[in-house]
């Protein structure tokens, strides 16, 4: 059997910061390729918006079906009835997850956890996935870096593949790499995002990108950056960085990214009009972390 190493750079940021700990340990894998049976996925979360949506692209992607529908809400339901599927999937909503784990690590069926849960719920989630033989998705977006951490050092060490997500979406994903390339040619940037509602702004999206062009070397919008006029944003991390967040109903969910050099002024922007952009890269997240053996930060390490 063919083996690929895969050595993966660390970059787990929080704001203004890049955290390390011990994570550069845990994110170089062997990469086997599994065997071409069906993924068996579990969702946890399955009544959330987010999960009611993967339900049904698990459903209709090839190469794997859904197993299990875990959530404390709707116990008993029928999985592709509250999915708004035409057809009943015969997969009942349940709260016990150590059940349909059994059920799946007795058929020898290699599985997947997608955990679209709480913070607080993650780390035990990962860990009973792990000890049936599955591996693990979280898109949890408000998780701790200390429970990152501690699910790398797990991972390592029970030898099982986990992919932790900020996003979901290969849109934002390649927002933040174009804007990594453009910050070594311009010396302004603004970025500027709207959401419908006001919950946790800057968005994670906003910090993401504030810390992924931090600390490269390049101190921007040098002019005013120490201004402390209220209408000038936020300034994200120690480089200048500036946010503006809009927050009005009906707005769909944009970022835009906004360099400006002599004469010229170079936007990047993704808009987000619903949960359905998050399923492309949930399903190649689901084929892919099959393969690792241990913990990987951010879906870009897919693309």
């Amino acid at each position: 059997m063919k083996m690929v190493s895969l050595c993966h750079p660390v970059g787990i940021r929080t704001c203004g910061k890049f955290a390390t700990r011990n994570a550069a340990k845990v994110l170089c894998s062997m990469e086997t390729p599994p065997s071409q049976s069906t993924i068996k996925v579990v969702i946890i979360g399955a009544t959330k918006e987010i999960g009611r949506t993967a339900i049904v692209a698990v459903s209709k992607a090839r190469g794997m079906e859904l197993a299990g529908a875990i959530d404390s809400q709707g116990i008993g339901e029928d999985a592709g009835q509250i999915s708004g599927m035409e057809e009943p999937l015969e997969i009942p909503v349940l709260n016990d997850l150590t059940m349909v784990l059994g059920s799946i690590a007795q058929s020898r069926a290699t599985g997947v956890v997608v955990d679209f849960s709480e913070p607080s719920t993650v780390y035990d989630n990962v860990k009973q996935a792990a000890a049936f033989g599955l591996s693990s998705i979280v898109y949890v977006p408000k998780i701790e870096l200390d429970t990152v951490t501690e699910l790398s050092a797990f991972c390592e060490k029970a030898s099982m593949g986990c992919l932790v997500a900020p996003t979901l979406s290969i849109g934002s994903v390649l927002l933040q790499q174009a804007a990594i390339q453009a910050s070594f040619h311009y010396s302004n940037v603004e970025i500027v995002e709207s959401r419908p509602n006001p919950s946790d702004l800057p968005s994670q999206d906003a910090i993401q990108i504030a810390n992924n062009i931090s600390d490269l070397g390049q101190i921007y919008n040098k002019e005013d950056m120490d201004t402390s006029n209220p209408a000038r944003g936020q300034v994200l991390g120690e480089d200048g960085v500036r946010v503006h967040s809009m927050v009005l109903p009906g707005l769909v969910s944009s970022t835009s990214i906004n360099f400006s050099g002599p004469g010229e002024i170079y936007t990047l922007r993704h808009d987000v009009t619903n949960v359905q952009c998050l399923m492309p890269g949930l399903i190649l997240a689901i084929r892919k972390v099959v393969r690792l053996k241990n913990l990987i930060y951010g879906l870009e390490k897919f693309l």
